[in-house]
């Protein structure tokens, strides 16, 4: 079975932590959001797989390769301008055009039965199958009227107040007839939602619905990114331990991920679900709480207390800090006493000074210095980045 993966957006509202990696590329449990998506594909069958590729696309196809790792064969398709979701799958048709595929987007994280969704497909006449799920808030996805037999009569894309008639929302998983590229014009930004479906029933070409179940999540902001990492690590089956890990009279709950060279000081606690990565140390009198993510090389030192927080590689965070709800990229520093309050985001190489408290929702770009005893109440642009 062959599968469409979009990977050309920008990721701007993800922003501080696209400038360094495109956003498939972006941690989740310690691993790139995009491989979960390669491994549950090929998991449900799906061992034929094109990429259509766009910002920081050699990043992407150099952390993939030919797919081979992960039991799939991997293509790769270059966009040289933005096309829309369906230019975009119409610029990879040569290698989608002699049987039924499936169409996500790069940044989705799920645990969908898809290959129930690819049989239903081919069992019922349409042009397009969308899955959809019920959710409580429907206003920043595509919603569908969907009649007993599967058929959608109406569809519309981020609805307006008192344009709610349903609230069935579109994943953004498609299955799709290969006759679709005949309605798709080359070259041109032409959408899925916006343009495509729209037309279809105008001409009365069959699209249906699929109400599909579990976990999905499309990572487009901090707060379904933050989403993500938690039903992931809910999903944890126990404790494991990678090579060697080295506690000093800590107290340890899981479920926990450890990997090679830990190490755990006097008097600390550790709640899972927590997953920590190798050479990363915990100093002493430390709280780590459940859904937190520490990748490899991370000091944490004496005193703190990090909760449901998710710190990306060679982070240093001083004596006696609070970091509650939080996401902490690569190579930054954080001096003592510091509070980092929930919903913050802080780039890349980041230098925060002692005694620093950062508000609730705030960003900072990478490479900024923030002054010992600042109170950092709105969101820090870099120039250099923008």
């Amino acid at each position: 079975m062959k599968a469409c993966i979009m990977c050309g957006g920008e990721g701007t509202r993800l922003r501080p932590l696209t400038f360094d990696r495109p956003k498939p590329n972006i941690p989740i449990i310690n691993k790139p959001s995009l491989v979960h998506l390669i491994e549950h594909l090929s998991k449900e069958g799906f061992s034929e797989i094109v990429i259509t590729l766009g910002y920081m696309a050699e990043k992407i196809e150099e952390r993939l390769g030919d797919g081979t790792i992960f039991g799939v064969h991997i293509d790769y398709v270059y966009e040289e301008e933005k096309l829309g979701t369906a230019g975009s799958v119409k610029n990879a048709e040569e290698y989608l055009a002699e049987e039924p595929f499936l169409v996500v987007a790069g940044d989705h994280v799920m645990d969908l039965e898809l290959r129930n969704m690819y049989r239903f497909h081919e069992n019922n006449n349409a042009m397009v199958t969308i899955g959809l799920l019920s959710i409580d808030d429907p206003r920043e996805f595509g919603i569908a009227d969907m009649d007993v037999c599967n058929r959608i009569r109406r569809f519309l894309e981020k609805p307006g107040p008192g344009e709610i008639f349903s609230n069935l929302a579109s994943t953004g998983i498609y299955m799709c007839q290969p006759e679709i590229f005949d309605w798709i014009p080359q070259g041109k930004q032409f959408d899925f939602a916006k343009d495509l479906f729209p037309k279809f029933l105008e001409e009365d070409i069959t699209i249906n619905g699929l109400l599909v179940r579990g976990h999905w999540t499309d990572v487009g902001n901090p707060q379904a990114y933050r989403q993500a990492q938690r039903w992931m690590l809910e999903t944890m089956p126990g404790t494991s331990i990678e090579g060697h890990f080295n506690a000093k009279n800590a107290r340890i709950v899981g479920p926990l991920k450890i990997s090679n060279n830990v190490v755990i000081g006097s008097n600390s606690t550790v709640v899972g679900p927590v997953i920590l990565g190798e050479n990363t140390t915990i100093g002493d009198n430390v709280l780590i709480g459940p859904y937190t993510t520490i990748d490899s090389n991370c000091v944490i030192m004496d005193g703190c207390r990090i909760l449901s927080s998710y710190i990306y590689s060679d982070v240093i965070i001083g004596k006696n800090c609070n970091v509650s709800g939080s996401v902490i990229d690569n190579n930054t520093v954080v001096g003592q006493d510091c509070s980092l309050e929930n919903g913050t985001v802080i780039g890349p190489r980041v230098n925060i000074g002692n005694e620093v408290t950062v508000h609730s929702d705030v960003k900072i770009w990478p490479e900024l210095t923030i002054k010992s005893g600042t109170r950092v109440k709105k969101t820090l642009l870099n120039p250099d980045y923008e």
